[in-house]
């Protein structure tokens, strides 16, 4: 036994000293790339909270000075990615009520629900969509350090049609300002205009309504607002600048006009048929479908009482179970699928229920998780940032008690939050 422990103790003393700041270990990490998991890491992370070396635990020394994060038990996976959420937007304020509210009111709620969708694993938000550029200053506020939040990837203010889903419907002519309100474009070259102004005040991705919405008034879901002309026109413009585009499209022709015009995301896709499927499956230059199927089950249950109007929880009824089915038939063929919750519509730290209905309706827990991490990394054109556990991307992890390959519901109770490096204490 001493010859074991002193062979040990040699053994110990020889093995390989990484670089890093920080060493975080834990009983395993899913390689969602594989799909396999890796039994005993020690991840270490340098100044710029980025991955610097993973190795075994069981044969790696660190310094005494490196800070160690030890997840003992836990298993790991990378820090999760929304592609679709309103960080301004709470769920418990719905209809008409948002009219009791000062302007600035939202931007001040951004500051919470961004720490809900921290605390629940999602690490990269993508927000499509806010008024006042409160997305843009959440980001800014979180980059600076004035609050803890998720990277958040921006869009200002999403471009749309006099009328449509993205401009103030519901109001009348006296309570106007006499010109269109931003983001709001007629012809290509106005909504040209529109994507040089969002990414000029800090847009990182422009969000665009192809299709009348749910939770707008006097549009439908499956109403077509801009033409293939004018989607190109946004997406020529915003790729010449290095911006992807996001189109809200629930209709079929207004899917099918998007992904020919080239946008990079279809959010929604509710009520897309079989061409629709078939052209987001074969594009040769890749698309996405953001696809919110859990958000209905809180909507029908609580936007009564939030002060939702009947016209949109009848909007909500009609597309839910028809949106699920289709999501289905868009995975089975072979749709690049990325997840998104819409949260704001829905309460944004219950966003990981999400990952249950996901699998209810066709993909495997690994597909799903996979939804969330590589795939929307590549969507987003940021896969040496976030996405996956590598060397060279930020350290941004998500613990869990157990399995989620064998229990996805898992990930609806998020045990600890790592973001760059560094441990997130839950908001209390």
């Amino acid at each position: 036994m001493r010859l074991l422990l002193a062979a040990a103790s040699l053994l110990a003393a020889a093995a390989p000293a990484l670089a890093g700041n920080t060493v975080i270990t834990a009983e395993r990490y899913l390689d969602v790339a594989t799909g396999k998991y890796v039994e005993h890491p020690a991840i270490f992370v340098g100044e710029d909270g980025r991955i610097t070396g993973i190795a075994d635990a069981r044969t790696v020394r660190w310094t005494a000075e490196t800070t160690h994060i030890d997840l003992a038990g836990k298993t790991v996976l990378p820090g999760l990615i929304d592609m679709h959420a309103h960080l301004d937007g709470p769920a418990d304020i719905g209809g008409w009520r948002g009219l009791e509210f000062t302007d600035s009111f939202f931007a001040m709620t951004a500051v919470s629900n961004g720490r809900a969708m921290l605390d629940a694993g999602f690490t990269t938000v993508r927000n499509v969509g806010s008024a006042n550029w409160n997305d843009i200053g959440l980001q800014q506020a979180v980059e600076a350090g004035y609050v803890t939040g998720p990277r958040v990837i921006g869009a200002g203010h999403a471009l749309g049609a006099t009328g449509g889903h993205c401009d103030s419907t519901g109001l009348p002519p006296s309570m106007e300002s006499g010109h269109k309100e931003e983001g709001v474009g007629d012809t290509p070259d106005e909504l040209r205009y529109q994507v040089r102004r969002q990414r000029k005040y800090g847009a990182q991705v422009i969000k665009v309504c192809a299709t009348g919405g749910v939770f707008s008034h006097n549009t439908e879901p499956g109403q077509q607002q801009l033409t293939e002309g004018e989607l190109r026109a946004i997406a020529d413009e915003a790729h010449m600048w290095g911006l992807k585009v996001a189109a809200h499209a629930h209709g079929a022709a207004g899917i099918k006009a998007a992904i020919k015009a080239g946008i990079d995301t279809i959010e929604h896709a509710s009520l897309v048929d079989d061409e629709g499927i078939k052209l987001a499956a074969t594009r040769k230059q890749p698309v996405w479908f953001s696809m919110d199927i859990y958000n209905t089950d809180y909507t029908q249950a609580e936007g009564k009482k939030n002060g939702v109007l009947e016209d949109n929880l009848r909007k909500d009824r009609e597309v839910a179970q028809i949106q699920r089915d289709n999501f289905r038939k868009a995975h089975k063929a072979g749709v690049r699928m990325v997840f998104g919750s819409d949260a704001g519509v829905m309460p944004h730290g219950q966003i990981g229920r999400q990952f249950a209905t996901m699998v209810q309706y066709g993909m495997t827990p690994l597909e799903a998780i996979r939804a969330a991490t590589t795939n929307a990394a590549q969507a987003l054109g940021r896969e040496g940032d976030v996405g996956a556990i590598a060397v060279g991307r930020y350290a941004d992890l998500v613990a869990l008690d157990g399995d989620p390959l064998s229990d996805v519901r898992q990930l609806e109770h998020v045990s600890g939050v790592i973001k760059g490096g560094k441990r997130i204490e839950p908001a209390r």
